[in-house]
């Protein structure tokens, strides 16, 4: 062999990303590629890895985060980089870091301050630039956000685009393609999404066809309409003639569970008639996103300081507390909504409680503390809502098209992204995953569980040289052991580090060695 070797992976069992058996030998790594695999002599390398009794598997790829901008904040991203994951894909649910322009742009200022973030951009490129600049311990790459772009041309109105402004949307978009976004996300409940008509959703991905992008969702409904949004989403995967992909997947309340059978039908024929269609899914029965989502969608038109009007405007009280009153209707439905994270230090004691337990504590009903609380806190809320089922999960899990996605943004053990009681998936998706899905072959093996993290969303989502074992792929490698991988992080302290990941290399440099991490910044901007 000609090249040097700076880093050898002694003896593993190598799980290669493909659906094929392990098999055991050593890796060679010379500079940011695998070099070559085969046998060598311990002597042969700078740094040698003992992996013997021990898996070796691609480096995981996050098809969903949102570590937009707590990346920038604490470049460590502890953790995800303590579960494996080499690779995030960022700009989900419609929300990316850029473009940021006009209305968009003012929305986000409250965000980058609170992450204590002094830079500002209105591009791509700059915020690639940014993200370089800084150095980052895992890969990024990004979707371009609907809600972004649709925010900069039209601000957060409810109506529909002129033709003006849909021609500016594209340009927006397809700009942020030529700057290296790999696709397009929408987020139809939030805001301005909410507001976007199946008919603009289909023009735009248009865009995305002449590049073979993906078109990502956070759906109409995840409930009530969840079967009519994934309608939506196939017709604009047809018409469009796009990938589309449905972002963490899942029935949303008791009432809803039935409809799992008949989603997946509806994946399957459509698949079946040429339609290119994924899903990801994130390993828990709890999902997680702003408290304000609770409210009725024309709660969020003109911005966030329209909406407060809105929550403290007695005839618009009376509109919420009707709507809402019929939304949560399942018996206990307050026992499962849980604050976790407030802005103010008065409020934190709401941290990790549900809203019956705090309607309780102050004595008001449930509806009215829900309405105190943001207003309190100026809309600056997260909840977790437990509201789904083991057995859909499973379901879903099991589709060969499901890929993994944590749905959370990286965050470190301590420093400024250590902030309230985050959803837990931030620090366990990975290592729940295959300790718990794919042990014992619950749902399926090992093979079969990194292939769907690893090589499945690199050829979805177009990563080049990444999400595989082979001689010239990026040396973005995991080393655990299969038989303690698990998760620790709980809903009460999720700032806890999994089990069973030994080594975690990034480009060919070690972010993790022998379980704890290194220092290293060897992350890169995937264009």
């Amino acid at each position: 062999m000609k090249k040097r070797i700076d880093l050898l992976i002694k003896g593993g069992t190598i799980y290669d990303g493909s659906l094929a058996d392990p098999y055991v030998k050593d890796i060679a790594i010379s500079g940011d590629a695998i070099a070559a695999i085969g046998s060598f002599h311990w002597n042969e390398a700078g740094m040698v890895i003992d992996a013997e009794g021990l898996a070796v598997a691609p480096g995981f790829i996050d098809t969903h985060a949102h570590s937009d901008f707590t990346i920038l904040a604490d470049p460590r991203a502890e953790g995800k980089v303590s579960q494996g994951v080499t690779t995030e894909i960022n700009g989900n649910c419609g929300m990316s870091a850029a473009p940021l322009f006009n209305k968009a742009f003012e929305r986000r200022e409250e965000d980058l301050k609170d992450l204590g973030i002094r830079e500002r951009w209105n591009t791509l490129t700059e915020y690639f630039t940014l993200a370089a600049k800084k150095g980052i311990a895992l890969n990024l790459a990004t979707l371009a956000g609907h809600g972004n772009i649709r925010g900069s041309v039209m601000g957060y109105d409810d109506r529909l685009p002129s033709e003006d402004e849909l021609s500016g949307m594209s340009a927006l978009l397809k700009t942020a393609i030529d700057e290296g976004a790999i696709g397009m996300s929408t987020g139809l409940i939030y805001p301005p999404g909410v507001y976007a008509k199946t008919e603009e959703l289909i023009e735009l991905s248009k865009v995305l066809k002449q590049k073979g992008l993906v078109y990502a969702t956070h759906m109409r409904s995840e409930g009530d309409m969840l079967v009519e949004s994934v309608q939506e989403v196939i017709r604009i995967g047809r018409e469009a003639g796009v990938k589309a992909h449905i972002s963490h997947i899942k029935t949303l309340g008791q009432r809803n569970r039935h409809k799992a059978e008949k989603v997946i039908a509806l994946l399957e024929d459509a698949r079946d008639s040429g339609v290119h269609l994924t899903c990801d899914r994130y390993p828990y029965t709890a999902s997680s996103t702003d408290l304000d989502s609770l409210l009725p969608a024309w709660t969020y038109e003109g911005g966030n300081d329209e909406e407060m009007k809105r929550l403290i405007n007695p005839a618009d009280i009376r509109r919420i507390r009707q709507e809402i009153q019929g939304q949560a209707g399942e018996k206990d439905y307050w026992k499962t909504v849980i604050i976790s994270s407030v802005d103010s230090e008065a409020n934190a004691w709401m941290e990790g409680r549900t809203i019956a337990d705090i309607s309780a504590s102050l004595r008001l009903d449930e509806i009215d503390t829900l309405l105190g609380i943001l207003i309190n806190e100026r809309l600056r809320v997260g909840a977790v809502f437990l509201s789904m089922s083991e057995e859909n999960l499973r379901k879903f899990l099991s589709l060969p098209y499901c890929m993994i996605g944590s749905d959370s943004s990286a965050r470190s053990f301590d420093g400024p992204t250590r902030k309230g009681k985050p959803h837990p998936r931030g620090f366990g998706t990975f290592p729940r995953f295959l300790g718990r899905y794919a042990g014992n072959n619950e749902i399926m093996g090992l093979s079969e569980a990194i292939y769907r993290a690893t090589s499945l969303p690199a050829e979805t989502f177009g990563l080049k040289k990444r999400g595989s074992i082979r001689e010239g792929m990026y040396a973005d490698i995991v080393i655990f052991d299969p038989k303690t991988i698990m998760d620790r992080a709980t809903f009460e302290n999720p700032f806890q580090r999994s089990s069973g990941i030994q080594h975690v290399l990034v480009n060919g440099v070690p972010v993790i060695r022998e379980g704890e991490f290194a220092g290293n910044f060897p992350g890169r901007v995937l264009k």
